[in-house]
């Protein structure tokens, strides 16, 4: 593992995290397992994958594989909506300002500004193929979030903009005879030679079984990784997968300290988190403590709607100082029926729990969201390794620098997908006869002799309390001094290839952290609490030594 600005220089106590990150595929004859060819391969099927494969398909046989259903996925989940700049008023500028001033110095502006310009294309593509955004005599509605100067975030069913848009384009990709899906199956590792990607190893669910797929341009799109901490808004299947395939294959990862915690939660003693959109702060909310007292002015002059870092921090303190588990949000002073028509998924869910959100307040904590780093990609969406891809939140542009602004994510994804998709079909390779073994891999020992559960929780616990919303150089080496413990594994089930993956992925981001040595946007260090651009304003990008 190496870190740099420009160039690569090795860390002093790097070996240990390349001796866990062990990969499943040596060298190997394809008649040793069953394989099948295509001209693109895409893991993932959120709104990455589903985009790139629209894309991929009018060149070629497409093949979208996800391991869980088709339709589950971060994309399905998000509630906010898409910032693009088309609101009467609004400029591209102001967009890229906004954008840049939320990434906190180490935003990558020609990335920025192409996400800005192009997304405008991408969004009106979705509405002429139907996406259904919520309108007011039928001009498109626009809502404003944090950090935002104007109203410019669009919405779809009042809070479930992901599940609109993740319909859209199933039903696009599913249009084109070229594009086939395959479901329940779970990547395990990249298949590669030197630098060359050639497809992926899978594990077959339903037959337990190992398989391969070939293919002439791999593009990842596997989603994100914040169920490595306790408490998350993200579903049970973003357990990192394609950051760790990608950095045992030796991808470069950049950015890996900056995870973001949304500051608006659901919190229920015993329940799952469930998101509260940042678009009921932007509609009026206001969030109190315990004693009912409206605090966020204290902590930022734009109050609710200040960086989701500052909220969330400001949320930690008050419930430390007040010794309390939640703040609470505050609804009740704003129009009830429009409330419950803007919000109709959130109303019903808290109401679930017997909450009005229209008459009582809502009691809401931080929670694990979003990574705004990963695999290291150019603007075309290409890596290191030639003939591998990836877009969306697995994917590091640059884009989102230290501090995603809010509703940019869908953006993101719509933007660079359609980009990594033509570059993969510009850099097609040519398939070797020959490509990589499995290291017996379907004969290693069982993973169900260990408690992956327990470890899996464990894990999730220690990288909230030690690699969390505040950090410190002692918490961030006990953390590591605790990942060492977990060194045999030996996965065969996809439990244990995701566990395997969550402690790779958790190495990786507590070495990120312990490295920057200063605070900047979603990574605060309390023993280095001010921003220091003589030294760190830079990207921090590792790299797995593949001796």
């Amino acid at each position: 593992m190496s870190q740099s600005q420009n160039g690569m220089t090795p860390l002093e106590d790097d070996l240990m995290l390349s001796r866990h990150c062990s990969r499943y595929i040596m060298d190997f004859d394809l008649e040793q397992i069953p394989h099948m060819y295509t001209d693109f391969l895409i893991i993932g099927a959120g709104a990455a994958g589903l985009r790139a494969a629209i894309e991929t398909s009018r060149y070629g046989k497409t093949l979208l594989v996800t391991k869980d259903e088709l339709g589950e996925s971060n994309t399905t989940h998000a509630q906010g909506g898409i910032a693009v700049a088309i609101n009467v008023g609004d400029q591209v500028s102001y967009h890229v300002e906004d954008t840049l001033k939320a990434g906190d110095g180490i935003c990558n502006e020609p990335a920025v500004k192409v996400m800005v310009e192009e997304g405008i294309d991408r969004v009106l593509e979705l509405v002429q193929w139907g996406a259904n955004f919520d309108r007011q005599n039928d001009k498109l509605v626009f809502t404003k979030e944090a950090a935002h100067r104007m109203r410019r975030i669009i919405h779809a069913k009042g809070d479930a903009t992901g599940e609109e848009t993740e319909d859209v384009l199933i039903r696009k990709a599913s249009d084109d005879s070229e594009a086939q899906f395959m479901d329940r199956t779970f990547a395990v590792d990249l298949i590669t030679i030197k630098d060359h990607c050639y497809g992926a190893i899978f594990l077959d669910e339903k037959r337990e079984k190992f398989f391969a797929i070939i293919s002439q341009a791999t593009i990842l799109a596997s989603g994100g990784l914040c169920l490595l901490y306790r408490y998350t808004t993200n579903p049970d299947i973003s357990t990192g997968d394609g950051y760790a395939m990608a950095y045992r294959a030796g991808c470069e990862m950049m950015d890996m300290e900056f995870v973001q915690f949304h500051p608006t939660s659901l919190y229920i003693n015993g329940a799952p988190r469930f998101l509260i959109s940042e678009a009921v702060r932007g509609e009026g909310a206001v969030l109190l403590n315990e004693d009912g007292e409206r605090f966020m002015k204290r902590y930022h002059e734009l109050a609710e709607l200040a960086p989701r870092d500052v909220v969330s921090r400001a949320i930690l303190e008050e419930t430390t100082k007040t010794n309390t588990e939640c703040v609470y949000l505050d609804l009740r002073h704003l129009d009830s029926e429009l409330i419950k028509i803007r919000f109709p998924n959130i109303s019903e869910r808290c109401l679930g729990y017997g909450i009005d959100i229209s008459k009582d307040l809502v009691p809401v904590q931080v929670s694990a969201h979003f990574m705004m780093g990963g695999i290291k990609t150019n603007e075309d969406g290409e890596t290191n390794l030639k003939g591998l891809y990836a877009c969306g939140e697995v994917a590091c542009t640059g884009v989102h620098g230290a501090n995603r602004l809010a509703s940019n994510s869908l953006l993101e994804t719509l933007v660079f997908s359609v980009r990594a998709a033509n570059s993969a079909n510009q850099g097609r390779l040519e398939v070797p006869q020959k490509v990589l073994t499995l290291k017996n891999i379907s004969n290693q020992k069982t993973d169900k002799d260990q408690n992956i559960a327990k470890i899996r929780n464990s894990i999730r616990k220690l990288m909230w309390d030690k690699v969390g919303i505040i950090r410190n150089a002692d918490a961030l080496k006990q953390a590591i001094s605790h990942l060492g413990k977990y060194v045999d594994i030996k996965p065969k089930t996809r439990e244990g290839f995701e566990l395997q993956n969550m402690l790779d992925l958790s190495r990786l981001i507590t070495y990120a952290a312990l490295v920057r040595q200063e605070s900047r946007g979603a990574h605060y260090r309390s023993d280095f609490p001010e921003r220091d651009d003589k030294l760190w304003n830079r990207h921090i990008t590792f790299r797995r030594r593949m001796d």
